[in-house]
């Protein structure tokens, strides 16, 4: 176990160039710019686009970038490369991204890397957002000790990532796509236009929709007051966490509806893949994994088929940089 961490350490440390790191999210975009052992030199966050297409998504994710360089004292252009990590469908060959649904206007294909390499001056190469932070983590972060893990990264939609005996599981360019498994059949209608699947209850995006959905019902909450007040123009992780701490009735029975689809769709997936461990990231696994622990793994073992030995469950310790270092390593594949 540690000569494979050893390995992996050292085949990082052969990288010789500075690298950065682009992580496309439904909320915000994280970038960072690393040295060849890994090290973060310069990094940027900001809000992700609420409105225009992916040409306007791409240039906001150059801007960041250029802004993470030059915090590590450099410039894109400089740069060995640069990896993304994007949600929707990815081709790693040709650098598109198709039907990424929770970014503005992005219902078809973009080539998203030829646009960045355009705008910065270097090669990029593009993953999928959260296989590429479940890598981080299994070469970097919670996922060191275990050969075989499941990325769930909670977010503004449910993604997932797999590494399978130590290695990458991509199938045929959509695997890892956990948020789509289906857990109530003919359930709440799900961001992707179908039904009954774990985002639909667990995505931050249709958590609140269902919470605006609700409130206009004359359910009482402060969900949106609190949102307001902090001037944010969605309900950030950040504003369900302030809701929970003063007990806010909604958003508590939203988020243990959140808990019970994903402990049925991870348990679901462990069923499938007996992995040695599950990996919980994203804004709100990241925010929220530790306090809800107990009930996740309640949930999971309502449905796991050896509830003798279930999986090991971490949270994610490479906090909001995760996906961008992940992006990062695609130049290390």
């Amino acid at each position: 176990m540690g000569r494979n961490v050893t390995a992996r350490a050292h085949r990082l440390r052969e990288m010789a160039d500075l690298r950065g790191g682009i992580d496309l999210g439904g909320t915000k975009i994280q970038t960072a710019v690393l040295d060849p052992r890994g090290k973060v030199l310069g990094e940027a966050r900001i809000q992700t686009p609420i409105s225009g297409g992916p040409e306007d998504v791409a240039a906001a994710m150059a801007e960041a970038l250029r802004e993470a360089a030059g915090e590590a004292g450099t410039e894109p252009a400089a740069l060995s490369g640069v990896g993304v990590g994007s949600p929707g469908g990815v081709d790693e060959s040709t650098g598109t991204v198709t039907g990424a649904r929770n970014l503005p206007g992005w219902n078809g294909t973009f080539e998203l890397g030829n646009a960045l390499e355009e705008a910065l001056g270097t090669k990029v190469r593009v993953g999928n957002d959260v296989q590429v932070a479940t890598e981080a983590e299994f070469h970097l972060g919670a996922g060191q000790e275990f050969g075989s893990i499941l990325g769930v990264f909670w977010g503004t939609g449910v993604g997932g990532g797999l590494i399978l005996d130590g290695k990458p599981w991509l199938g045929r360019g959509a695997a890892g796509e956990i948020g789509h498994m289906v857990v109530q059949r003919d359930g709440a209608k799900c961001p992707c236009g179908r039904r009954g699947c774990m985002e639909a209850y667990a995505g931050r995006a249709a958590m609140e929709a269902e919470a605006r959905r609700q409130h206009k019902e004359g359910a009482k909450t402060d969900l949106f007051k609190l949102m307001r007040k902090h001037d944010r123009d969605r309900l950030t992780s950040g504003i369900w966490e302030r809701a929970l701490d003063a007990n806010d009735h909604l958003a508590e029975d939203l988020v243990h509806r959140a808990i019970e689809a994903l402990g049925t769709g991870v348990a679901s997936a462990v069923n499938l893949l007996d992995v040695e461990a599950v990996i919980l990231g994203g804004g709100l696994g990241v925010r929220f994994g530790e306090r809800y622990m107990e009930p996740l793994m309640r949930e999971m073992n309502k449905h796991l088929f050896r509830d003798d030995r279930p999986p090991a469950v971490r949270v994610a310790s490479l906090g909001d940089l995760g996906g961008a270092i992940g992006a990062s390593l695609l130049f290390a594949r």
